[in-house]
């Protein structure tokens, strides 16, 4: 097992966040890191019309905390690339026995974001026939995440109506 006990203990901050309340410890072959106590999460950062095919949280929970934190603290410091980071996700993954499909997706995933941030853009290209290949073979799931997109837009329109009504006294129960 890649990290030291396997436990993740956190406490809620905010809506949707998460802090660790204990030091997450990843012993690989070669590398270590450690994530302090008080690092604040989300988890697996997965988009809202994705999660019903990758959660944000499951075998993947603990590298994901380590991916956010090597973007948040070894990017910045030069000591990793942003390829190297999103590799030792993948790598990590497969360690933690995620199937390959999920594990291929959701580092196709994470190279995406880096093509959208300018801090982890470097090394995109040599990483893009691979990602756009994943994603290629992702396709057939399209018509599967319109139909999630439109639920989601008609509940959040059904949402937003209805938390104007609660504001504005105008709708009653």
């Amino acid at each position: 097992m890649p990290f030291d006990d396997g436990l993740i203990t956190v406490s809620r901050c905010g809506d949707d966040g998460w802090q660790l309340v204990y030091p997450l410890r990843y012993v690989g072959a070669v590398d270590t890191f450690e994530v302090p106590a008080g690092y604040r999460t989300d988890f697996a950062s997965v988009p809202r019309i994705a999660v019903w095919l990758i959660p944000r949280f499951g075998r993947w929970t603990a590298a994901a905390i380590l991916h956010d934190y090597l973007i948040t603290d070894a990017l910045p410091a030069g000591l990793l690339t942003p390829v190297d980071v999103d590799g030792l996700f993948r790598r990590i993954l497969r360690e933690e026995g995620v199937p390959p499909v999920k594990r291929y997706l959701m580092w196709a995933g994470v190279r995406w974001g880096a093509l959208v941030n300018p801090r982890r853009r470097a090394g995109w290209a040599r990483t893009a026939p691979q990602v756009l290949a994943i994603t290629a073979a992702g396709l057939p799931l399209a018509p599967v995440m319109a139909a999630v997109a439109l639920g989601l837009a008609a509940y959040g329109l059904a949402e937003a109506l209805a938390t104007r009504g609660e504001h504005t006294g105008t709708l009653s129960t």
